[in-house]
């Protein structure tokens, strides 16, 4: 057991490590050093052949240094692989690597469980049970990097949890993922995605970071969205709307909407014009994704009414792509893994 007198060194700031270094060895050089190792995935600090073996242990005094641990591995025949990592306490998260042409993506989890309670979606069973640390959020990054000998290129906070209900957490990971004294991989190759929490967007809006924001929208209205996102209910179309052209008048950057096209629910003609309506002129880019049955409760728009939906965006003056399948031989959307593995533990318990 770790004691509860220690940090974990990863969720550190580079600045904040710095002095650390400053102040116990007047060695401030230490933290770039140390940082380095940090990032190459170490499990201790006795692997720093750079430091001495006293410091490795003081350092060992005051700090841990997070691990995963992956509990299973599921490899589609797409090359996509799909990560249940166990965290140091016993709780699970998934993370799933990704092969594009531009590189290796990953989308990383925020949070233990969800607390927004999207119908659609697999990782709020059971709600939240609580946020992940700066340094466990990174560790999806390294510990996927290093295990599956791949440079990852990009970064998205879109797996499970609600990154903008972790915001401290997660702005500590952002910029310790970005510095470049670890493997920083630039603002403009992470996106972030949120369901739309309206003070985060706003707060996020003043952070000054060239990243993407993905704000799942998955409606035409309030009343579409209220049945399958209860977020909506607390911050309302119109308000939500209103932050996020305030967030593009801010940053100058273009925001995606996410789409889920559900069958019959919100994929009729009569939703893409309503969804026209809202978004033109806006700088943004509409993203459809097909639902995954996942919640086994809903069914995916066929493909014929997806390029149907998505030719009547583009019509009406929208930018929009309908987002490539992966994965979908090895349930890689989010919480699917986690679920199953929380079944199997329930079951012996039994």
């Amino acid at each position: 057991m770790r004691s509860s007198m220690k940090q974990n060194i990863k969720n550190l700031l580079f600045s904040e490590l710095e002095e650390y270094f400053l102040k116990k060895y007047r060695q401030k050089f230490r933290a770039k050093q140390v940082f380095k190792w940090l990032s190459l995935g170490v499990t201790s600090f006795e692997e720093m052949t750079d430091i001495s073996k006293k410091m490795a242990e003081e350092l060992s005094e005051d700090f841990y240094i997070s691990n995963l641990k992956v509990v299973k591995k599921e490899v589609s025949k797409d090359g996509t692989v799909k990560f249940l990592y166990e965290l140091g306490d016993g709780n699970t998260i998934e993370s799933v690597l990704m092969d594009y042409k531009h590189g290796y993506s990953i989308c990383i989890s925020t949070q233990v469980g969800c607390n927004m309670g999207c119908t659609f979606c697999a990782s709020t069973v059971g709600g939240k049970v609580r946020d992940l640390e700066a340094g466990e959020i990174l560790d999806q990054v390294l510990f996927t990097a290093k295990g599956e000998g791949k440079r990852i290129s990009n970064i998205v906070l879109m797996g499970i949890g609600e990154p903008l209900d972790n915001y401290e957490n997660v702005l500590r990971f952002l910029k310790n993922v970005n510095d470049e004294h670890g493997i920083n991989i630039g603002y403009r190759h992470i996106s972030l995605s949120t369901c739309g929490l309206v003070p985060g967007i706003n707060r996020l809006a003043e952070e000054n970071i060239p990243l993407t924001l993905s704000v799942s929208l998955h409606a035409p209205n309030d009343t579409i969205r209220n049945q399958t996102m209860p977020v909506s209910k607390k911050y309302p179309y119109g308000e939500l709307l209103k932050a996020v052209k305030q967030y593009v008048k801010k940053t100058g950057r273009r925001v995606s909407f996410e789409y889920t096209l559900i069958k019959d629910v919100n994929d009729k003609p009569e939703h893409a014009k309503e969804l026209i309506g809202h978004l033109k002129g806006m700088l943004c880019h509409v993203n459809l994704i097909p639902v995954n049955p996942a919640r086994g409760s809903m069914s995916p728009s066929e493909k014929k009414r997806i390029a149907e939906f998505q030719q009547m965006l583009v019509s009406g003056g929208l930018n929009a792509t309908v987002r490539r399948t992966l994965g979908t031989d090895i349930n890689a959307a989010c919480g699917q893994l986690r679920r199953a593995e929380t079944k199997r533990k329930e079951g012996e318990l039994i």
